[in-house]
């Protein structure tokens, strides 16, 4: 069970809103606070400061300072899968029953106005004259590394990367990249564990900051084998021990991905991040674990509490039972699926929530909380009448707020709630 509190902030005048609160539990018994009154509880984590709105990084109409990008419509929020292939009429409504719009690159043998024609978009490696944007390397911060060594030209596995051989050149595989295409095209790129554990801050700064335009980096916590080693989530979280499958098998981590991420951004808050979340069994060892369905979703959410500002699945199985590069049209898919299309479903009937501002400060909790608050049409007051019905979204049910509080239940670390509040005037944040 856990308690929510809202808490009274400074100002005047009244105005009748919506207010979404998402909240994982990541560990069970805890409690949860929207706050009311300036001290919180003793179980509770104190906030910063009162509360206050932050808009979504990049700012709302971000994707306007490119040519032919992605929609800036509040109600569109990119939902998208790595690299499937479009190569039959019926592949890209299959994925857009799922929820997908928007492609990531895409197979070097897909027809892009396969999705084009149908209104979803396309971030491609290659030339496509209907993409949306375009993408660069993938994971460049593992395979080539921090540097600005000259660059073969050469891919991995197929010859020396770098030269000299023995230096790193990723930052110059990227800047190359980039120059080539088009001025004005909207750039995004995927970073690994080199920008999320083994690099320097201000080695990864640079791949974070001088190259694309969105970016994203793929920690796979729920299947990596090796995720939970010292030099990985251990170093982060365990002082380079090993990190206990409990701490490490965790919705919320993927949420510490995004805020990795969002820490290294300069300036503060200038760019959208994406959050990358497994479907399926994507390392080839056939005792790495499988993702759930829950927990895709819980991912998701953590992701999205966090200030992720788009998904991108990766839908691949290399080991495992069923092998496939198309987990979400395959029979291999057929378990998780539905949680998919049920989360993607959530996003885009909340697009417009999740593209508003964040309310900060306006939850207390306890520690092993993922919680954020997000007020709605960029209005610069939120506000919750006490004795108010709290609607718990797609549960068919709601809990009552007496006195600015009230309790649910969260099963698991991988439960998700969210939780609508309509009310007028009694307190706002101006």
């Amino acid at each position: 069970m856990g308690k929510i509190t809202r808490r009274r902030a400074a100002g005047a005048g009244g105005i009748s809103l919506s207010v979404l609160i998402a909240a994982i539990l990541v560990a069970s018994g805890l409690s949860f606070v929207w706050n009311q009154t300036q001290s919180a509880p003793a179980q509770a984590v104190a906030t910063a400061g009162p509360a206050q709105l932050r808009g979504v990084d990049g700012g709302p109409d971000y994707f306007r300072n490119f040519p032919n990008s992605l929609p800036t419509d509040p109600s569109y929020f990119p939902i998208g899968i790595w690299q499937e292939s479009l190569t039959d009429l019926a592949d890209a409504p299959k994925d857009r029953v799922v929820g997908i719009n928007l492609y990531v690159d895409l197979t070097s043998n897909s027809d892009i106005t396969l999705a084009t024609n149908q209104g979803m978009h396309a971030l491609p490696s290659t030339p496509f004259p209907t993409a949306t944007g375009r993408m660069l390397s993938d994971e460049v911060d593992m395979w080539a590394g921090p540097g600005d060594a000259a660059w073969t030209g050469i891919w991995p596995g197929y010859g020396p990367i770098c030269t000299p051989e023995n230096q790193r050149c990723g930052y110059t595989v990227q800047r190359d990249l980039r120059k080539s295409l088009p001025a004005g095209t909207m750039v995004y790129a995927n970073y690994g564990k080199g920008v999320t554990f083994w690099e320097t801050n201000e080695q990864a700064a640079v791949f974070i900051n001088e190259f694309q335009d969105v970016v994203s980096a793929d920690t796979y916590w729920f299947t990596d084998p090796f995720i939970c080693g010292p030099s990985e989530g251990g170093a982060v979280f365990a002082a380079g021990g090993q990190l206990a499958p409990e701490k490490c098998r965790l919705a919320a981590n993927y949420g510490w991905t995004i805020e990795r991420l969002r820490s290294l951004v300069t300036p503060a808050k200038s760019k959208p991040v994406w959050a990358f979340v497994e479907v399926g069994h994507p390392f080839t060892e056939a005792d790495a674990p499988n993702i759930s369905g829950p927990e895709i979703r819980a991912a998701v959410w953590s992701s999205l509490i966090h200030g992720a500002r788009g998904i991108v699945y990766f839908n691949h199985n290399f080991g495992g039972d069923c092998q496939t590069q198309h987990v979400l049209r395959d029979p291999c898919g057929d378990a998780v699926r539905p949680w998919v299309t049920d989360v993607n479903a959530q996003i885009t009937r909340l697009a417009p929530v999740l593209n508003a501002p964040f309310l900060d400060n306006a939850l207390s909790h306890g520690e092993g909380i993922d919680a954020a608050v997000k007020v709605r049409d960029g209005s610069l007051y939120v506000l919750a009448g006490a004795g108010a019905a709290v609607t718990v979204l797609d549960e068919n049910r709601t809990v009552t707020m007496a006195d600015g509080a009230f309790s649910d239940h969260f099963a698991d670390g991988n439960a998700v709630h969210l939780y609508k509040i309509d009310g007028g005037a009694a307190s706002c944040v101006k």
